[in-house]
């Protein structure tokens, strides 16, 4: 009987260490996930300065390299939403359409009767939880970013019949001072800001010119 005791005591001895490891394996496992999460978060909302790509040694695949980095803003929900393709915006971190229901209209400002600024003020609204800048509006259509590569979107930003017949020097002005593309580092209530500062992506376009604004393929 005594035996007995001492099996049944052992094996519920076991069992709780058993329990107490699974648990504290499954936490950590959990915690490894979430971890890799957050790492993988912070490297998307990241944006390397030009001299990250200084070690690379040619100038054209230098230039590749830098407008790949600055693809991150150029693809992300802050510009893509106001680049999206057909005659409907998108809105939100996960790009849904535009609610209410709104068009382009036929100067990119909105349809007759539903303006873009009839909402959209030159500031952020953020008790009606609506964004603002001064210009607002949506891309044209030849300058549609939504579910294209970073490869074609360089043709489209390097092109003047695409791209509002910009110079590659006034890249560089439109992507570090214009009031519009700035909102997309402050776009207010819980939004998620573009990637980096604008003045690193200023930089950015500046080194991929200097170095000879070549596209990734």
């Amino acid at each position: 009987m005594t035996a007995k005791i001492a099996f049944r005591s052992s094996f519920a001895a076991f069992t709780v260490l058993a329990l107490v490891i699974a648990i504290a394996l499954a936490i950590g496992s959990a915690s490894g996930r979430e971890n890799r999460q957050e790492r993988g978060a912070a490297a998307a909302d990241e944006l390397l300065p030009p001299e990250a790509f200084a070690s690379i040694a040619d100038p054209a695949e230098r230039s590749a390299a830098v407008f790949t980095e600055a693809g991150k803003v150029f693809t992300h929900p802050r510009c893509v939403n106001c680049h999206a393709e057909g005659d409907r915006p998108l809105q939100g971190d996960d790009s849904h359409p535009h609610q209410p229901w709104a068009r382009r209209g036929a100067d990119g400002f909105g349809a007759p009767g539903m303006r873009c600024a009839t909402c959209h003020t030159d500031e952020n609204f953020d008790p009606a939880g609506v964004p603002g800048a001064p210009n607002w509006h949506l891309a044209p259509t030849e300058m549609t970013w939504q579910g294209k590569s970073i490869g074609e979107i360089c043709d489209q930003v390097k092109d003047p019949a695409r791209n509002g017949d910009r110079t590659l020097q006034d890249l560089i002005h439109h992507a570090g001072e214009d009031p519009l593309v700035t909102w997309a580092w402050s776009p207010g209530r819980d939004r998620q800001p573009a990637p980096g500062t604008q003045t690193v992506f200023r930089d950015l376009i500046q080194a991929w010119i200097d170095d000879g604004a070549v596209c990734p393929p």
